[in-house]
C-alpha cells in the first residue's frame, strides 16, 4: 500500500512538472523585439477560455464562447496580431468553484490571460491565484468587488451599478416611486450581494422599503418566497438569480395576481424562458446590461449575427454572442497596444489595458475605460425585455444611458 502511494506521489509530481515544462511560449524577445513569455509563440498567442458549458449559467456561457471564437476567426483572417494567430484553450467547470481550482493550473501554464472567466463564486474562488500569476482576466462576472485586483478586466458595468440604472429606470417610467416597499431576491454569494449592494444603495437614496431575500443557487421554487413579497405589498421585485429561478419568480408573480415590474441583472434572462411555463409571464420582466441583445438595430451586432448563422452553431443564439464577441474586441486592442509597446508579456498585457482609456466595439457593448482604479469601466446600460418574435428572444426598450445615482456613486475599490 505504502509502495503504491510513493508510485502515486511520485506520478503526480512528474505530472504537476510537466504541465510547467510544458509552458506555451518562453521568456525573451522575437526578431522584431517584441518581449514575451507565457502564451505567446513565434506563431501563436493562446487565450484562456474558462466557462459553465454544463452548469447552470450553460447556455450565456455557450453563446459567449461563440461570440469569443467569431472574433478569433475574424482577427485571424486578416493576419493575427503581432504577427501571430490567436487560438482559444477552452474548459468547463460546470460553474463548480472546486472543479475550477483543479482546472486552473491545468489551463494557466498556456495561456497568455483569459478571454473569459464565468462566475461570481469561481472568479472569487481564483482571485488571488490571477493576481499571484499576473493574469489579465475577463470574467464574465460582473462584481464591483472584483475590482481590487488590477488583473481583472470587467467589460461592461457592474452588477450594483446595473441595478442603480435598472430601478431608476422603473422610477423614471412611474413603476415605483419614492417611499414605495419593493424587494429583492438574490443568490447567497459574490454576485447577489453585489447586486444587493446597489438595490440598497438606491434605496437608501429614494426611501424605498427594501425587503431582501437570500436564497441559494440551487433552490427552484420561489413561489413562497413570492407569496411573502405579496405580503409585504412589494410595487416591484428585484433579481440578482439564475435564469431558472426568473422564471420561477415570473410565473408566480402572475399566477398570485401581483402582476408588479422585475427587474434582473443581465445574467438573470435566458431565452429558453420563452419556451417555459413562465413564457406568458415576462412582460413584467426587465432586464438590464451593458451589452446589446442578440436583436439589437446596430450595424456591428447585425455583422455579429450574419457571422452566427454563417457558422451554424447548433444552440439558438442569446445575449451572450455579442458580448464575447465584444469581450474579444477590447482583448485585441489591449494586445494590439501591447504589440506597440513590444513587450507580449503578461506584465505588458496589464501595462497596455492600464493604457487603454477607449475601446470601441461598434456599440456592442458601452464605451469603455480601464484607466480608473477601481472604477467600473462604464455606467451606461440598456433595459431590455423578453420577446419571442425576434432572434436571440430579447429587445431593447431604452438604449444605453447613465442614470444621475449611478454617476454619483462610488464603487467599492474606487480610487
Amino acid at each position: 500500500m505504502r509502495r503504491l502511494s510513493l508510485a502515486l506521489c511520485v506520478v503526480l509530481a512528474l505530472a504537476a512538472c510537466s504541465t510547467k515544462a510544458n509552458n506555451s511560449g518562453s521568456s525573451g524577445s522575437d526578431a522584431s523585439g517584441v518581449k514575451t513569455d507565457v502564451g505567446v509563440t513565434a506563431s501563436e498567442i493562446v487565450l484562456g477560455v474558462m466557462s459553465d458549458l454544463s452548469g447552470p449559467f450553460k447556455n450565456l456561457s455557450i453563446g459567449i464562447t461563440h461570440g469569443n471564437q467569431l472574433w478569433v476567426n475574424d482577427i485571424n483572417a486578416t493576419g493575427g496580431i503581432c504577427g501571430r494567430k490567436l487560438r482559444l484553450e477552452v474548459v468547463d467547470h460546470g460553474y463548480q468553484a472546486e472543479t475550477a481550482k483543479t482546472l486552473y493550473p491545468q489551463l494557466e501554464p498556456k495561456i497568455l490571460g483569459m478571454v473569459q472567466l464565468v462566475g461570481s463564486p469561481i472568479t472569487a474562488a481564483l482571485k488571488g491565484n490571477l493576481q499571484s500569476d499576473k493574469l489579465t482576466t475577463t470574467p464574465a462576472s460582473w462584481s464591483s468587488e472584483l475590482l481590487d485586483n488590477p488583473y481583472i478586466m470587467i467589460v461592461g458595468t457592474t452588477y450594483d451599478v446595473e441595478m442603480i440604472d435598472g430601478m431608476s429606470y422603473l422610477q423614471d417610467q412611474g413603476m415605483i416611486k419614492d417611499g414605495d416597499t419593493v424587494g429583492h431576491i438574490y443568490i447567497d454569494g459574490e454576485y447577489g450581494a453585489n447586486g444587493l449592494r446597489g438595490s440598497r444603495y438606491y434605496a437608501q437614496k429614494h426611501n424605498l422599503q427594501l425587503k431582501e431575500v437570500k436564497i441559494t443557487s440551487t433552490d427552484t421554487d420561489l413561489t413562497n418566497i413570492v407569496t411573502g413579497l405579496r405580503g409585504q405589498g412589494v410595487k416591484a421585485i428585484m433579481l440578482t438569480t439564475t435564469p431558472a429561478q426568473t422564471g420561477s419568480v415570473m410565473a408566480a408573480n402572475k399566477a398570485l395576481g401581483l402582476n408588479v415590474p422585475v427587474l434582473g441583472n443581465n445574467p438573470t434572462y435566458d431565452p429558453v424562458l420563452l419556451k417555459s411555463p413562465a413564457a406568458n409571464a415576462l412582460d413584467k420582466l426587465y432586464v438590464v446590461a451593458s451589452s446589446v441583445p442578440y436583436s439589437a438595430d446596430i450595424p456591428k451586432e447585425q455583422q455579429v449575427a450574419a457571422k452566427y448563422k454563417a457558422a451554424n452553431y447548433p444552440e439558438p443564439p442569446n445575449a451572450g454572442t455579442p458580448y464575447g464577441y465584444a469581450v474579444a474586441e477590447v482583448w485585441g486592442t489591449v494586445l494590439k497596444k501591447a504589440c506597440d509597446n513590444k513587450d507580449l508579456t503578461r506584465d505588458g498585457v496589464l501595462k497596455a489595458l492600464q493604457q487603454t482609456t477607449s475601446a470601441d466595439t461598434g456599440n456592442l457593448v458601452a464605451a469603455l475605460d480601464f484607466s480608473k482604479p477601481g472604477a467600473p469601466a462604464t455606467r451606461q446600460v440598456y433595459v431590455a425585455q423578453p420577446d419571442a418574435s425576434v432572434e436571440g428572444g430579447v429587445k431593447y426598450v431604452k438604449p444605453l444611458f447613465e442614470a444621475p445615482d449611478a454617476a454619483s456613486y462610488v464603487a467599492p475599490h474606487q480610487k
